[in-house]
């Protein structure tokens, strides 16, 4: 699944100068979003993220990346600290 981010502040024509668009930019200024992300949080339909999405990939104002599957590389460290952690806490 990919997540876009931010790159440049595009400027917005009338059409697209309204809250649900600004909200989008917002999140995506932050952050790696995904698609289901950015839809649930603008309240706009699917399409008309993934056109608005489209229009700024044109322009090059967005960045994309593959998501990370979850449990991944990241978690791995933690999850065995954790284990070692609890498991020379209740040795004890």
């Amino acid at each position: 699944m990919k997540e876009y981010r931010l790159a440049a502040w595009p400027d917005l024509d009338a059409f697209h100068d309204r809250i649900a668009y600004r909200r989008l930019l917002s999140d995506m200024s932050q952050r790696f979003v995904p698609l289901s992300t950015l839809v649930a949080r603008s309240g706009l339909s699917r399409p008309e993220v993934a056109r608005f999405l489209d229009q700024l990939e044109a322009g090059g104002l967005v960045l994309q990346r593959e998501r990370a599957p979850a449990g991944g590389p990241v978690l791995r460290p933690l999850r065995s600290w954790l284990r070692r952690a609890l498991g020379d806490r209740q040795s004890s």
